[in-house]
This record gives C-alpha cells, structure tokens and sequence, in this order.
C-alpha cells in the first residue's frame, strides 16, 4: 500500500539546523494537505506544520519563526527546514498526508510515515 517515506534526520547540535524530507512510496491521491508531526517516547503526538494545496501555511506554537514547510510539487516531496533548534526540539518526526487540510492538522490524516528521529544535543 502507499505510504508516505520520510529522510533527513539525525543529530544536531542545539542551534544548528536540519531539513527533513517525505516522499510517497507510490502514487498518492487525495493528499493535498502535507504535515510534520513529531513525538516523544510516553507522550502524546504534537502538531509542528502543515501546508495545504495552494501553499498556505500552519505551525505549532513551539516551532512558530524557526521551523519553515515548504513543498516540491513537480518532485512531489514535502520538507520541514528546522532552524535554531533545541533539545526540546527532539523527537521522531512523521509526514502526514490528507485532502482535508483541517483533518490533517487536528491529527486525523489518511496517510503517515514511519518516521525520522531528530535529536538535539
């Protein structure tokens, strides 16, 4: 089934930066609306950005000026820039994919990835 790939992880130390990337395995429809999420082990699932079909975009108040989403639409790849980080910054990190940008943003996304760890020293 399609699935959505996700790359660029690793660690950093604080203040540094990374990129995160998310490819689909396949074909993908109904997945206009692209996301980051990010997670820590025992703890509940955080919304870090979205950004919907024609480019508006959305982020978690703890991420608001550092992190930038953007998309590649003729390479179709999803990317999360993370600047000035921070070791609270650290987590596994998953793309979500949607049609409904507001389904997507509350959590409630067709398609996820598997994740990509992020870890800030």
């Amino acid at each position: 089934h399609v699935q959505l790939v996700e790359s660029g992880g690793g660690s950093v130390q604080a203040g540094g930066s990374l990129r995160l990337s998310c490819e689909p395995s396949d074909v993908m429809y109904n997945s206009e609306s692209k996301g980051w999420f990010r997670q820590v082990l025992g703890k509940g699932r955080e919304f870090v950005a979205a950004i919907d079909y024609s480019g508006s975009t959305s982020y978690g108040d703890s991420v608001q000026g550092r992190f930038i989403i953007s998309k590649d639409n003729v390479k179709n790849v999803l990317y999360l820039q993370m600047n000035r980080l921070k070791p609270e910054d650290t987590a596994m990190y998953y793309c979500a994919a949607d049609h409904w940008f507001a389904d997507l943003v509350r959590g409630d996304a067709k398609y996820w990835g598997h994740g990509t760890q992020v870890t800030v020293l």
